[in-house]
Parts: C-alpha cells; sequence; structure tokens
C-alpha cells in the first residue's frame, strides 16, 4: 500500500454523552470525505477527558464497549467503509478504564486498548489501568497495515511503543489529552525514531482545559538516500483551533526504510536488559501514590 491517511480529530467536546456521540459521527463523515483511512478521537471522547472526584458519579458516567455510544461509530464505520478509533470512559469491574476501540471498515471490533500508564497523581487515580499492550491487522481499501495503539501519558515510556514495535506495528494511534509543548512532542518524535514507526497522536484544541491542540504525526523516516543528511519525521502539527487534520502515512516507504535502517529491533541486544523487568523502585523515584 502506498499511503494511509489518519484524519486527527482535534476537536472540542460536547456537555453530554448524547453530544459527543452526535458531534463525533458528524465530523467522522466529514474525515471520509476529506479521504481519510482512519479518523481518531483525542482521549476519552464520550466524557470530554472529565473525571469526577466522586466515584459514584465516575461509574455512572461511563459506557460499556457494547454501548450504543460505542457501537453507533461501529456502525458508522461500516457505513463510510472507514475505521474509527473511538474512545471512552469504559465501564470496568470497580473502576472505569480509559479505553480506545479501533473499528475497521467493516464495522469489526478489531483493537480495544485501556490506558496502560494512568496518571496515579491526578484525577487517574480513580481509573482501571490496561494490562498490555496490542497490535491488530487493519484491512484498507489499499491493503493491510499493523496498528498499535497508546494513550497520553504511555508515550512518556519507550517502553510502549518499543513493545508494540516488537508486536509488529507499523503505526500507533495515540489519543491525548494534555498540553503538547516541546518535551512531550519531542517524546513522539524520539518514539518513531528509535522504532521506525509512525505516530498519529491528536488532542483537544485550545479552549478545552488542560489543552492546546497541536496534534501531530511522525513518519519516522530520519533518512532519505536522495536526501543529505537526517530529516524532521514530522508530517503534520496542528495548530491550536479546532479542525480535522490529515495525516499522510507513506506505508512502502516505511517499510522500505524499516527493511534496511538501524533502529527498531536490528540491532538490540535483549539478553543485556535483564534490569529493565525488574520491579525494584529506589529513591528518588518512590512515590507514595504509586500503584502497581
Amino acid at each position: 500500500m502506498k499511503n494511509l491517511k489518519v484524519a486527527l480529530l482535534q476537536l472540542m467536546p460536547k456537555d453530554t454523552l448524547e453530544g459527543n456521540m452526535e458531534k463525533g459521527l458528524k465530523y467522522c463523515r466529514m474525515a471520509k470525505e476529506m479521504g481519510a483511512d482512519i479518523a481518531l478521537f483525542p482521549e476519552m471522547w464520550s466524557v470530554g477527558y472529565n473525571i469526577p472526584e466522586d466515584v459514584d458519579e465516575l461509574k455512572a458516567s461511563a459506557v460499556a464497549a457494547n454501548s450504543e455510544f460505542v457501537n453507533s461509530f461501529g456502525m458508522l464505520s461500516k457505513e463510510l467503509n472507514m475505521a474509527i478509533g473511538i474512545t471512552f470512559l469504559e465501564k470496568h469491574d470497580q473502576l472505569p478504564r480509559n479505553t480506545l476501540c479501533l473499528f475497521d471498515r467493516f464495522g469489526n471490533n478489531v483493537l480495544t486498548y485501556a490506558k496502560v500508564h494512568t496518571c496515579d497523581f491526578g484525577d487517574e487515580c480513580r481509573l482501571t489501568a490496561g494490562d498490555d499492550f496490542y497490535v491488530a491487522d487493519l484491512d484498507t481499501e489499499e491493503g493491510n497495515v499493523k496498528i498499535g495503539a497508546m494513550i497520553c501519558y504511555d508515550r512518556e515510556f519507550p517502553e510502549s511503543a518499543r513493545i508494540l514495535m516488537l508486536k509488529g506495528a507499523e503505526i500507533i494511534l495515540v489519543p491525548n489529552a494534555c498540553p503538547m509543548e516541546i518535551n512531550r512532542i519531542s517524546q513522539l518524535r524520539a518514539r518513531a525514531y528509535e522504532n521506525m514507526i509512525g505516530i498519529a497522536t491528536v488532542n483537544y484544541p485550545k479552549g478545552k482545559p488542560d489543552c492546546n491542540g497541536h496534534s501531530t504525526a511522525f513518519d519516522g523516516i530520519a533518512y532519505r538516500p536522495s536526501d543529505y543528511g537526517s530529516r524532521d519525521t514530522l508530517v503534520i502539527e496542528a495548530g491550536e483551533s479546532e479542525g480535522i487534520y490529515i495525516a499522510d502515512f507513506p506505508i512502502d516507504e516505511i517499510r522500505e526504510y524499516r527493511s534496511r535502517e538501524v533502529h527498531g529491533n536490528a540491532y538490540r541486544h535483549p539478553q543485556k536488559y535483564k534490569l529493565l523487568i525488574s520491579e525494584s523502585i529506589e529513591e528518588p523515584f518512590i512515590r507514595k501514590d504509586y500503584r502497581k
């Protein structure tokens, strides 16, 4: 396949579940008109990334993975012949989860991912963390592509993208809800570079508290034989305003690059990394609110 177009839906949420469903469906249709293969929402779109302090209120605002809200995007993906990555506060045993479901263009749920690295130093201490990272084969009109997912704070841990790369991901979808400044954007650039992988991140626009737009995409291609020296892997960086921003990934070129360059899993020595799986935490990194 030559290209994969991901629509970054940098949208301002409504105040209700029904409002977010209606607005989300509308913008998915607009993304299809713009030629998107995948439409991706910012983090926890169902509630506009709102995490009430009251646990009963929090649980009441969560929806099941087979709810009308989620299923409406699955039905639309089939109607539009376009994949949709819908995000929501998911009903779960004890406490809700921060979840992404990816529907393929036939309306099948091919990937369900719950945020592994919950922000336990903040409101996400009231959420249940996910337990693994997953990769799915996504059938597009131009061919298959391997898609993985991580959510917001997951980007702070190189292991997140590394595991997805090792599981075969070619593109990582990253719903987000935080200020995207130079350091966070640099983390995404680094994850793409070191894994030779495409990364598509979508944030809420300015006006949503603690968010500022700047959705981004990186293709991970640091060197081209036709170019002198290295290149910026940035595909697109949105401004602060609400809108749909199309990230166009050159899949064939990414695959060719991965087949010859030195990053990713080409020259790793995992037998020497045993300390990475140690669960020991020493000062200065001990935090009282840490949860396993």
